[in-house]
């Protein structure tokens, strides 16, 4: 009698993982794939504004929220730029040090690009990729020639002098120079 009963809890046990199993499967997939990440219908509108937590076991994937096609990605919040091929891979993401003045988020375009020349901060820049302008402030990419940072606020430099500078490795300039022709899209995100 117990090696029938143990038999029998074994395969209700069986039954059972299979059909939690299949539940989770059948909830899953009942979700609008344009829904999945959205926020429920009792989100409160800043609830819904914050920005939405990135993978943390993928701290590098590019943001859902950013944009379609090929182009730049460069998220203010995470200094990270992430550049994007026309069918969605990504195909190179790094760091970047921001210079004092943002863009505000959108979808910009490239606008004239510079092999070398002196940044706003007197820093001599290579592969610059201009991309927007905030109240006179002209916004790009740049890789400083002797890898310095740019000067804004928080180095102790002269404040009255806003930068636009979004600095980037050597490496990762030359990428940039190389993918962000003129006309190429920017999307700018938080």
């Amino acid at each position: 009698m117990a090696r029938s009963s143990a038999g029998w809890v074994a395969g209700l046990t069986a039954a059972a993982l299979v059909t939690v199993g299949f539940l989770a499967y059948r909830a899953q997939s009942t979700v609008p794939e344009d829904l999945i990440g959205r926020p429920g219908p009792s989100a409160t509108p800043a609830a819904s504004a914050a920005k939405a937590p990135r993978d943390s076991r993928h701290p590098t994937a590019l943001p859902a929220n950013s944009g379609t096609g090929e182009r730049v990605v460069y998220s203010v919040d995470d200094d990270r730029v992430w550049l994007v091929s026309a069918g969605g891979t990504v195909e190179n993401t790094f760091q970047v040090t921001p210079g004092s003045v943002d863009p505000a988020p959108g979808t910009y375009t490239v606008t004239s690009r510079s092999k070398a020349v002196t940044g706003t901060d007197g820093v001599p820049v290579e592969h610059v990729v201009r991309f927007a302008d905030v109240q006179g402030v002209v916004v790009g990419f740049s890789a400083a020639v002797d890898q310095s940072p740019p000067q804004d606020g928080d180095t102790g430099a002269d404040t009255s002098v806003k930068t636009g500078g979004i600095r980037e490795s050597r490496a990762d300039g030359e990428a940039m120079w190389m993918f962000a022709t003129i006309g190429q899209k920017v999307v700018v995100i938080r």
